[in-house]
């Protein structure tokens, strides 16, 4: 069992948890992941380590609320406990100096790209951050990002806050600009990283993507997240989950990350919240 510390809300469908993990919390490197279930009942899902305190012994998990599961971990209170969190998983991010590199994130995407970016920063690079979300109040860690970038832009898609328009707008300016762009980190929706990976394709940039394709084990063994990079098949929780974008078969990958969208809304409408309590639980 694992203890949640602390709760706290970055929009409104998106939650921090901070939980009890110290071996995880030691181990940690940037890209890596955990696989969490919430009971017995429930699924294995991938949730990126957004950070962790080694000292503390804990680990930092930013969830969106769009499925039974991540709804239900949303839910979670300060004192209550997650039943398995099992990690680090994953290849780490490889962390070299590139020179200019443009981070971008897209909507919960900036949890998962919060920690390579301050490694890039670390590491001696110069970083220019993009991040993107549908409207202002589903901007998440813009004081963090700024903390460990050179310079921030934001884009909203209806334009509520920062500029107007999509990542892939800021980011042809950048490279129209003057200065170099050595290097491409983009983690978010997979349209989005598919369009970030068609802007910098004709300019042989190095880009680089996270791929959070449907995982059940994050060992390897189930083969559910399977992906096609450079024409051969590749599983994202052990080779990945960071692959070169301009390897990636997006089209394949969106259509398998389909599959299980009807079981999913039917597990999500099982779902009930206790009027009295507040508790999301089973029906």
């Amino acid at each position: 069992m694992y203890p949640i510390i602390h709760t706290s809300v970055l929009a409104p469908t998106i939650t921090r948890l901070v939980v009890r993990a110290p071996y995880i919390a030691r181990k940690r490197k940037a890209g890596n992941f955990v696989m969490v279930r919430v009971d017995d009942h429930g699924e294995r899902i991938p949730l990126t380590l957004a950070d962790s305190d080694p000292e503390g012994g804990t680990i930092t998990l930013i969830i969106q609320a769009v499925g039974k599961t991540t709804r239900l971990l949303c839910s979670k209170n300060a004192g209550e406990f997650l039943l398995d969190v099992v990690g680090p998983l994953g290849t780490p991010t490889p962390i070299g100096l590139h020179g200019t590199v443009v981070c971008i994130g897209g909507g919960v995407g900036t949890a998962e790209l919060y920690p390579i970016a301050r490694a890039l920063k670390e590491g001696g690079n110069t970083i220019r951050t993009i991040i993107g979300a549908r409207s202002r109040d589903l901007v998440i860690l813009e004081e963090e990002m700024r903390a460990c970038s050179d310079d921030v832009f934001i884009t909203t898609d209806d334009g509520s806050y920062g500029r107007k328009g999509f990542v892939t707008d800021q980011l042809r300016d950048f490279l129209a600009g003057p200065a170099p762009v050595h290097a491409v980190y983009a983690i978010g929706p997979l349209p989005m990283m598919k369009a970030v990976a068609s802007v910098t394709r004709p300019s042989g940039i190095a880009t680089l993507v996270s791929l959070n394709t449907i995982m059940v084990d994050g060992t390897g063994m189930c083969g559910g997240c399977r992906v096609t990079v450079g024409g051969q098949m590749r599983f994202a929780c052990v080779d990945g989950p960071e692959f070169d974008a301009h390897q990636v078969d997006f089209d394949e990958l969106m259509m398998r990350n389909r599959t299980y969208l009807e079981f999913e809304r039917t597990a999500d409408e099982r779902l009930h919240r206790c009027r009295l309590t507040g508790e999301v639980r089973s029906a």
